[in-house]
């Protein structure tokens, strides 16, 4: 069993892996990977999409961390999706139609909709072209757009979000960029207990995380399941919370 502490947008999130997960999923995984870019001889691109609550960032988190411990001359950077939200002021003035009523995007951010999806585009061409990227960040104790940014120049780059696979229009040409893509599908239940905790977490009442639950994150995590591209390597959150191949 491994134990592992993480510092996820100001909160101590506590994980664990276990032995199998890293030696028979894992490693393999990062030595396709490094295998993919030698063959490459330029930036490799890897997408890893997942359900809201899939745990996404712990795992790049931890593969980074694998990966670092190996004797590669290649260089390994995980980054997010999440900074390419519409910031607030923009979802507050902005409207989206749901059961026959406008109402604000703000209260239902976290929808495809409430992402700016052509700069997410130009961004990944981006790494595509150029040795150095700036990429934008979600700030989550703000819950807003960050002003910082991150220098993006690895040799690969892992991609995380939820909809980097999603079979939709405007988000569907997103898989041309990618040279190898995960994707991890999940239980809604197990989902649910870990979406209200993290709710919870972050300083919202059990109601208020169920409500949020109920509005968001239950939708946007359907639509994810059934609406996603198929990947290279598909991975399973089972109901212990650890990962296996599908």
């Amino acid at each position: 069993m491994i134990k592992k502490e993480y510092n996820v947008t100001g909160h101590i999130i506590e994980v664990f892996f276990n032995g199998n997960e890293v030696e028979t999923i894992f490693e393999p995984f990062l030595q396709t990977l490094i295998k993919l870019r030698e063959e490459k001889m330029e930036r490799l691109i890897v997408f890893l999409a997942a359900p809201p609550g899939a745990g996404k960032t712990t795992l790049t988190l931890f593969l980074k961390e694998l990966f670092d411990e190996k004797e590669s001359t290649f260089t390994f950077q995980s980054i997010s999706m999440d900074g390419f939200h519409y910031d607030n002021a923009y979802l507050r003035a902005h409207t989206i139609t749901k059961n026959n009523e406008d109402v604000p995007l703000k209260k239902y951010k976290g929808i495809p909709e409430s992402f700016n999806i052509y700069a997410l585009n130009r961004k990944i061409a981006e790494l595509k072209t150029k040795d150095s990227v700036n990429w934008p960040n979600y700030d989550r104790t703000l819950h807003d757009i960050s002003k910082k940014t991150s220098k993006v120049d690895a040799d690969i780059v892992l991609i995380e979000g939820n909809y980097l696979l999603l079979d939709k229009e405007g988000w569907r040409t997103l898989k041309d960029y990618a040279d190898y893509t995960v994707f991890i599908e999940a239980k809604l239940e197990k989902l649910k207990q870990r979406l209200i905790k993290r709710k919870q977490l972050g300083g919202g009442t059990f109601s208020e995380a169920l409500n949020h639950y109920k509005q968001t994150d239950k939708v946007n995590a359907e639509l994810v399941l059934t609406e996603s591209l198929p990947a290279d390597l598909r991975l399973n959150l089972t109901d212990k919370g650890y990962f296996k191949c599908t």
